[in-house]
């Protein structure tokens, strides 16, 4: 397994570097590139990353920690790299090293500058623990552990200070880097004899940082060469009179950025620095709101974020945007400048806020994994908003409101251990009774339940119930009952788990709380099952069943669904049982839940076992094993019944399979990924890594607009008027879909859409 995505633009040079990092690995287990900020230490770990895998048996893993703002957060960043199940109360670099224990594994630990000291602690843990796995770092500063091996990262190579070969000229990385970067926006570009001696002397002058002459190069659009250097001799002269003692970043970079900086409109300027606002990227939505508005109108942003865009400011990966770091920091002291941070911060933090409320509000309907999706993306945005309402003295509510709405997040995406944290900061706030901290503690009771800490959980509900009474609000009360329901079940008292799950259906259908209704009722169902109240149980869940289909929710319906056929092979029927329970984990698939993947694994392999399918129930215990091995628990957690079903399959299987043949069909079973078990279990192939696609051109929505318009003759400014678009945006997206396409005229693009089948 990996997650290398293609995270980077096409790479030129540093193939000795390549190399010297490579031998490097092969010898040392930590390695940590050094260096200034934007010398190319990212781009050189993917890279020498990515040769390497063949070395890395189980993969190599690349997290980014540039969007964390305290230590803490280092392990847990990288568990959730690792796909491992947040689900127990144990500290993440436990579950981290746990993972790593046995595993020949290759860790990319990407900006370690500002966590230096838990990345020392992480990267010292895994040395010691984990002896197949190595540890390649970037930062400006070394970790300064024992074991590791430093390798600094200079700036590419610059031409020499007299005349060589053109040949020779472009086979200079800093001078191929700019042609390469150069080409993309420019395609006429190319190094000449005529320009030779200015691409040498800008080279020189940018001192051959790499993000320089990518910045750089985003200005052949509209200067040439001289006039480039003209400017940048002026900007470094003035810079250089003023910051003699600034730090070498300050004296190359900075200046550079400035520069850029410069050269933008006061619109593009204002937004460059309201964007930095956000951690760990935004979508255009996000954009709008909150850095619209005081002299930035929400029509503009689109338009804006294109011309950042165009000049290399601001990345974009399908539908969401990000920004180098250190761009990003350029913006934040710009906004300070502007006078415009806390009003940012308060409009960040509020847009966020209601971000997981409307999702927690919408949940029960059509669009629930979606809706993860989107929570997923913006986890950064929304623990930076956390983090700052903790912050604030008025911040208790919101706080609490922010843990508690992000509860379908906790679960279905894995991260129980983290929604714990986030929720016990915010209930140690100083905060008045009301609903806010009423929810925060029911949910907060949940959370230790799934984690087996029953005290903790009867603590919170009883608080959840004081405050409740004094709010008069019955509706935190009602999901108590339900949670106490949840605890009784798993305790294994039946009794008053069916006395609690009726009292919490009851007063949650009252409130209009059906998300909650659901969430009682297939467990009340699994209960009456458990008692042997077989028709009532089928009748609970197939109810659940018919309000998730009729509003298009899918998270509940599986779990009723797998109550319904765990009824139904308790009842005899093992074949409509194998039906029932595999469109539940249809369903499933959506979802990143350990939880219910393994619950409804575990009950395929007792159906497969019951049917006299030893073989198969053999694998698909193997295949469950895997899931509760990853989140630290296993299938009796949830109720004394489960744990003796699972112990019965066990027996049977291994009776009629012998113990070897047992331990073989096990061991086949096993998936590394929820989502791999969930296509095993369906019978899927594994999910093929996507290879890419030549001939693909990879155009954006507004680029393949404007090769239409461009096809229909319109020029440049008609295109721009046509659109309400500034000229300036039109030439910059005509200029990419050149370069996209391969082409260097019109008349080129226009027979490409010619030749493209007809849509709609």
């Amino acid at each position: 397994m990996t997650n290398l995505a293609a995270a980077v633009t096409s790479f030129v040079g540093r193939r000795h570097e390549i190399g010297q990092v490579r031998a490097r690995l092969a010898t040392s287990r930590l390695v940590t590139l050094t260096g200034a900020g934007g010398v190319g230490k990212t781009r050189l770990a993917v890279e020498a990353a990515a040769g390497a895998r063949r070395a890395f048996p189980d993969g190599v893993w690349f997290v980014d920690l540039a969007a964390l703002t305290e230590d803490g957060r280092v392990a847990s960043a990288v568990a959730g790299a690792l796909a491992i199940r947040d689900q127990s109360a144990r500290p993440a670099l436990d579950r981290v090293t746990e993972f790593l224990a046995h595993r020949e594994a290759l860790i990319v630990l990407d900006n370690c500058e500002h966590v230096l000291d838990a990345c020392a602690v992480l990267a010292d843990a895994v040395l010691r623990r984990a002896a197949g796995t190595r540890v390649l770092a970037t930062s400006r500063q070394s970790l300064g552990i024992d074991g590791e091996h430093v390798l600094p990262v200079a700036p590419l190579p610059v031409p020499p200070g007299h005349a060589i070969p053109l040949t020779q000229l472009c086979r200079v990385e800093s001078v191929a880097l700019l042609a390469d970067r150069a080409a993309a926006v420019a395609p006429d570009f190319a190094v000449t004899a005529d320009n030779s001696e200015a691409v040498a002397r800008l080279c020189a002058r940018l001192e051959g940082i790499p993000l320089a002459i990518e910045l750089a190069a985003t200005r052949l659009r509209t200067l040439s060469i001289d006039q480039l250097l003209q400017r940048l001799e002026d900007r470094f002269a003035l810079l250089s009179v003023g910051s003699r003692i600034a730090a070498p970043r300050q004296r190359t970079l900075r200046a550079m950025v400035d520069w850029s900086y410069g050269l933008c409109a006061p619109a593009e300027q204002r937004l460059w620095a309201r964007l930095s606002v956000f951690t760990g990227g935004f979508d255009l939505d996000a954009a709008e709101a909150v850095c619209s508005g005081d002299g930035l109108d929400r029509a503009a942003i689109l338009d804006l974020v294109d011309q950042l865009a165009t000049q290399s400011l601001v990345t974009r990966r399908g539908a969401r945007f990000g920004m180098l770091e250190t761009i990003r920091e350029y913006g934040l002291s710009r906004l300070a400048e502007f006078g415009e941070h806390d009003s940012l911060r308060h409009r960040h933090r509020a847009y966020y806020l209601d971000l997981a409320v409307r999702g927690e509000r919408h949940w029960c309907g059509p669009g629930q994994e979606d809706t993860l999706a989107r929570v997923r993306a913006e986890h950064g945005n929304l623990r930076a908003a956390f983090e700052d309402f903790l912050t604030d003295p008025a911040g208790a509510d919101p706080a609490l409101t922010l843990a508690a709405a992000l509860r379908w997040h906790w679960s279905a995406d894995g991260l129980i251990s983290e929604g714990r944290e986030w929720l016990e900061r915010a209930l140690a706030l100083p905060a008045p009774d009301g609903r806010a901290r009423a929810d925060a503690l029911w949910v907060g009771a949940w959370v230790p339940l799934l984690q087996g800490e029953q005290e903790t959980s009867r603590q919170r509900l009883a608080e959840c119930r004081r405050v409740a009474a004094a709010i008069g609000d019955p509706v935190p009360a009602a999901h108590a009952a339900s949670q106490s329901g949840t605890a009784n079940l798993f305790r294994g008292d039946m009794p008053a788990a069916i006395a609690d799950f009726r009292a919490a259906v009851d007063a949650l259908e009252a409130a209009g709380e059906t998300a909650g209704v659901l969430h009682a009722q297939f467990q009340l169902a699994i209960t009456l099952t458990h008692c042997g109240e077989h028709e009532r149980a089928a009748a609970i869940a197939r109810r659940a069943i018919d309000v998730g289909e009729a509003r298009g929710e899918h998270l509940s319906q599986s779990y009723a669904r797998w109550v319904l056929a765990f009824d139904t092979w308790r009842r005899g029927d093992p074949d409509r049982a194998g039906r029932l329970v595999l469109s539940a984990l249809q369903l499933q698939a959506g979802f990143r839940d350990a939880v219910g993947a393994g619950l409804m694994i575990e009950t395929s392999a007792w159906i497969a076992g019951s049917a006299g399918r030893p073989q198969r129930a053999a694998q698909l215990l193997g295949t469950a094993h895997s899931i509760w091995r990853s989140i630290g628990t296993h299938v009796g957690v949830f109720g004394p019944p489960l744990g003796v079903h699972h112990d019965r399959c066990v027996a049977a299987a291994t009776r009629a399979l012998r113990p070897a043949g047992y331990r073989t069909a096990f061991d086949e079973g096993v998936r590394p990924t929820v989502e791999d078990a969930i296509r095993y279990a369906l019978h899927q192939p594994p999910a093929a890594t996507p290879e890419p696609t030549a001939g693909e051109p990879g155009l954006t929505r507004r680029e393949q607009q404007i090769a239409g318009l461009v096809a229909d003759g319109l020029s440049n400014r008609a295109i721009a008027q046509r659109l309400v678009l500034s000229t300036r945006t039109v030439d910059g997206h005509v200029q990419n879909l050149l370069a996209k396409l391969g082409f260097s005229s019109r008349s080129q693009v226009a027979a490409w859409v010619a030749r493209l089948p007809e849509s709609g």
